[in-house]
This record gives C-alpha cells, sequence and structure tokens, in this order.
C-alpha cells in the first residue's frame, strides 16, 4: 500500500483511503498540503463518506420511499427533499473524487500524472459497461452509473485547471446546457435516431450516448455542471477551516437563488408552475387515487394491474405533457426548479445543497472527533457506496421489478428502512475484516495495471 498509494476512488465513488488515515498513514499525494491538524484531514475523509452515504439512501427514498397522497404542502414538500437532490450530491462528490485522483490542487506530473489517467480511463469504461448492462436487465430504476463513465471521460481534460476555472465551467454549462437542450427539443433531430440505431450501447441497454448525453435521465449536456462544481471544491483544501465556512455560506445562498428564485418566478408567471413542485401531476394523481378507492391493489398481479391499465386508459390523459415537444422553445420550462427538470435554477439549487451537505459534514466530523463513533455505520457506507448504490438496483430488481409469482412488494417507508439498515449493518461488518467493499474491489484490482505506465 505504501508504494502504490491508491487516492480516493472516482469511479467507484469511494474513499479507501479513509483507513489509512485511521492508521495515520497519510501516503495520498491528493492530500500533499499539510492539513491544520490530524483531525480535520480525518474529518475530510471520513465527511465525504458520510455525504456518500447520503446521498445514497437519498437515492433509496427516491426509488422506494413513500409518495405524498398530495402536492402543494409541507408534508408533500418535505416528502420530495431527497428527489433530484440524492443524485445531484452524489454527482458532485464524483467530480470532486475525480479531482483528488488526480491530485487535487497539486495535479500529478509525469508517470504518476499519466497512470491516473489511466486509473479514471479504466474506471470510466467500466461504469459505463456495468451501468448500461444494468440497465439491460429491465430494471425500472434510471441507472446513473453509465452516465458517470461517460462524465469522468468528458471531464478528465479539465482536471488540471484551478478551482475558479473549473467554477466557471460549471455557470456556463449550468446555463447554456438547459438552453441547449430546451433548443433541440425545437428543432428536428431525426439525426440522433440514426445514430442512436447504430450505437452498440443503444442496441444492447437501450441507452446509447444520445440518451446519456441529452435526452435521458441525467443529461450530460446539463449534469456536467454538477460535475464541474465537485471539480472545483475538490480543488480547495477541505481540511481548512475557511474553505468550509466558505461553502458553508455559497451552498445555502446557491440554494436559495435556486428554489427561491423559481419560486418567485411561479409567483408572477404561474404559466411557469414552478412554485408547488409536483403540482402538475395534482390532477393526474387524483384521478389514480379515485380509480382505485375501494380496491386493494397491494398483490396485484402484472395481469391484473395490465387489465386496470387497459379499462381505465383515460387516465394517462392527464399525465402533463412535454411543453416543448410541440414545436416551441418552453420559455417556462426553463425557469423551473422541479426535480429532475435539469434546468439552470435546479441546478443552482442542488449544488447549493451538496455544497452545504459537504463542508456541513467535513466540518462536523473534523471538528467534533466524538461524532465519528456515532456516524461509523454511515462513513461505512460511503466507503463501499458503489456497492451499496447496486445492491438497491439488484434488490428492487427482484422484490420489485421481477418478483416470484409476479407479486411484488409494496414500496414504502418499510422497504426504505429495510434497505437502509441492512446495509448499516453489512457495511461496517464488511469493512471491519475487508478494506474494500466487493465492488469496490472490483474497481481497484482493475485498475492495477495503470501502475506499469511510465
Amino acid at each position: 500500500m505504501g508504494t502504490d498509494p491508491e487516492p480516493p476512488h472516482a469511479g467507484d465513488m469511494t474513499d479507501t483511503i479513509r483507513l489509512r488515515h485511521l492508521a495515520a498513514v497519510p501516503d495520498d499525494p491528493a492530500l500533499a498540503d499539510p492539513p491544520p491538524n490530524r483531525d480535520a484531514s480525518l474529518g475530510r475523509i471520513v465527511g465525504l463518506d458520510a455525504a456518500r452515504a447520503l446521498a445514497v439512501f437519498g437515492m433509496y427514498y427516491a426509488h422506494v420511499g413513500p409518495w405524498p397522497n398530495e402536492t402543494g404542502t409541507w408534508k408533500s414538500f418535505l416528502m420530495e427533499i431527497p428527489h433530484g437532490r440524492s443524485s445531484a450530491l452524489f454527482a458532485t462528490l464524483a467530480g470532486l473524487s475525480l479531482v483528488l485522483l488526480a491530485g487535487g490542487s497539486r495535479p500529478k506530473t509525469g508517470p504518476p500524472g499519466r497512470q491516473a489517467v489511466v486509473r479514471i480511463v479504466i474506471r470510466s469504461v467500466l461504469l459505463l459497461a456495468f451501468g448500461s448492462w444494468l440497465v439491460a436487465t429491465g430494471t425500472s430504476i434510471v441507472v446513473i452509473l453509465a452516465y458517470y463513465g461517460l462524465f469522468f471521460l468528458l471531464a478528465l481534460p479539465f482536471i488540471k485547471l484551478r478551482a475558479r476555472t473549473l467554477a466557471i465551467f460549471a455557470v456556463v454549462v449550468g446555463i447554456g446546457g438547459p438552453l441547449l437542450i430546451q433548443y433541440l427539443r425545437t428543432v428536428d433531430t431525426s439525426w440522433m435516431d440514426g445514430f442512436t440505431a447504430k450505437d452498440p450501447l443503444a442496441m444492447w441497454s437501450g441507452e446509447g450516448l444520445v440518451s446519456l448525453l441529452f435526452n435521458g435521465g441525467y443529461p450530460g449536456l446539463a449534469w456536467m455542471a454538477y460535475i464541474f462544481a465537485g471539480m472545483a471544491v475538490g480543488k480547495l483544501d477541505l481540511a481548512k477551516l475557511a474553505i468550509q465556512v466558505r461553502l458553508l455560506i455559497i451552498g445555502p445562498v446557491l440554494a436559495l437563488l435556486g428554489y427561491g428564485g423559481a419560486w418567485l418566478i411561479g409567483k408572477f408567471l404561474p404559466a411557469a408552475d414552478t412554485a408547488a413542485p409536483g403540482s402538475e401531476w395534482k390532477a393526474y394523481d387524483q384521478a389514480w387515487s379515485k380509480a382505485l378507492e375501494g380496491k386493494d391493489s397491494s398483490n396485484w398481479t402484472k395481469e391484473q394491474w395490465k387489465s386496470f391499465e387497459t379499462e381505465h386508459a383515460s387516465l394517462f390523459d392527464k399525465m402533463p405533457g412535454d411543453k416543448a415537444m410541440g414545436g416551441g422553445f418552453d420559455w417556462t420550462g426553463l425557469v423551473s426548479a422541479r426535480a429532475h427538470s435539469s434546468m439552470p435554477l435546479e441546478l443552482a439549487g442542488n449544488i447549493g445543497v451538496a455544497f452545504t451537505i459537504i463542508a456541513g459534514l467535513v466540518f462536523l466530523l473534523g471538528r467534533f472527533g466524538k461524532l465519528r463513533f456515532w456516524f461509523a455505520p454511515l462513513i461505512a457506507v460511503g466507503a463501499m457506496s458503489l456497492t451499496a448504490y447496486v445492491a438497491h438496483i439488484a434488490a428492487v430488481w427482484y422484490l420489485i421489478d421481477h418478483p416470484v409469482n409476479e407479486v411484488g412488494y409494496m414500496t414504502g417507508w418499510g422497504m426504505w428502512a429495510i434497505f437502509v439498515v441492512v446495509m448499516l449493518v453489512f457495511a461496517p461488518l464488511w469493512t471491519r475484516f475487508l478494506k474494500r467493499g466487493p465492488l469496490e474491489w472490483v474497481m481497484w484490482a482493475a485498475t492495477k495495471p495503470a501502475k506499469f505506465i511510465k
């Protein structure tokens, strides 16, 4: 380990270096700048792990947690918080880890620099392939791994830029990307169909480069803003109190700008439908609730659901449509902050939340050492976040998408709590005996040949 130091992983989204810090062996070149003290340095590592765990549990909630029975209320607002923000936090942390892998504020040069690049490329290709395979299994979850693989490759030319330059890129992409996405919805994009028809990824999984870049669940044109924002933070010395305080100011300001700006615009421009996230689904949800009233659908088979949907096909007419597909530029959609709208105000708000969580956890776990004991299970989950993320996809595939006897389990608070508790128990037990999670070990082993690069 000492002869071939392994910095925080970018592709597998974990910090195995955390264990070396626990052993007081600071061999990571990304941490070459002496931190104020060992506690602050350790706080940075475990703080990032804790943030990853929160992102994972937030995505658990988004995929199997409960949905509010009504929209536009404080209860619905609180229940909708994990939606969109968790995956954005994950992406921001990925950008941060990507920079740390390349050397942080002092980018590696010479053979170490080339080795870091090869590691990033290997991880990117593996994530692209693994994510596409998960999509090909027919999971109902919009898998983010293939997107990450592509994002890392796109970010590779920028890993040596300064924090300020990367922040500027985040702003430019955060504004220009959504504009371009909206523009592409107003012009002839038949060329995309032709490209997709020959795209091996699309033929394999149904989700090719066009989806990953333009119109998928996490379109790269907009989501690269999260990667650049995380990379900018990765160039800073998070162990320093001044940096933590700065991020704890910038984060809430960005969140207020994004969500508050969308809310304010919604007050003066009702057509924008930004004042109450999720309100565009209100008529659809109410119609479904009325149709299901008095029916026990908890154990319906696929055939029963198919029969019900056929009988109530008119319900789908109440689904909110894509305004932009009508041929005009959707200016109202451009100022939305709804989850996964991938518009500028949502991007700004989500980045603000990510900055606040990252800086807050790094501050708490760096300044209050006793908290690390209580956060230990969370930190362990974050140290194997790739495994934790894929595990829940497998569980959803087995319990919901392809259940035994075609009778799926009910999603809600119970399933979310089980997922969380299982990982909080499994991760500490695993890391007690092995320093890397199962999939993290695969990533680490796959990138070992990079050390032969000269």
